[in-house]
């Protein structure tokens, strides 16, 4: 087995990551990278670092799991990756560690979880969508430029008004406008 490197993260500058470095050391860490920032922030410099300086042989320790991966897909991604490049996860506070059959077998679990996880995100969101559409309903949001206000909104165009007046006029923007317009001279 190769180096142990560590990564801990804290959510706020204010916070202190040392528990997390001194179970990183003892776990034999030689080196360990600290990002200062929320879980859900996809702004982690030090684990990008982390992940760069990562060699084949060596083994990625987190105090624990949530300290890596934003949700268990994010997590599932990541160490998967670890795995294509030759460097094995350890998480040492739930006892993951994917050097061992056991430590594969649970994070093998994770994964399959994940997976089942997406695809019935994407069932649900799929029938939701079939449903919606057989009760008339067309996803996104309603349009302000009803086909009344792009008549009206044409008709000023045509007297010379400037598409930021009347966009003025309907409380919307000139994109707004000028998408409206021009989809009418498209169709009519």
């Amino acid at each position: 087995m190769g180096n142990v490197i560590g990564y801990a993260r804290v959510s706020t500058i204010e916070q202190d990551p040392s528990l997390q470095h001194d179970a990183l050391a003892a776990a034999g860490a030689v080196r360990i990278f600290t990002d200062h920032a929320s879980g859900t922030s996809r702004e982690r410099p030090q684990l990008a670092a982390c992940l760069d300086f990562l060699q084949p042989g060596n083994v990625l320790a987190v105090w624990r799991i949530d300290r890596l991966g934003r949700s268990v897909p994010d997590l599932v991604e990541t160490v998967s990756t670890l795995a294509d490049g030759g460097v094995q996860f350890r998480s040492l506070t739930e006892s993951i560690d994917t050097t061992t059959a056991g430590g594969e077998m649970v994070f093998t679990i994770f994964a399959a979880l994940a997976q089942m996880e997406r695809r019935l995100l994407s069932e649900r969101t799929r029938a939701g969508l079939e449903a919606a559409r057989a009760r008339g309903r067309v996803g996104g949001r309603p349009t302000v430029m009803t086909p009344e206000r792009i008549e009206a909104a044409r008709k000023m165009r045509a007297d010379g008004l400037p598409v930021t007046q009347i966009a003025q006029t309907f409380g919307v923007g000139r994109a707004t406008v000028q998408r409206a317009l021009a989809a009418h001279a498209a169709v009519g």
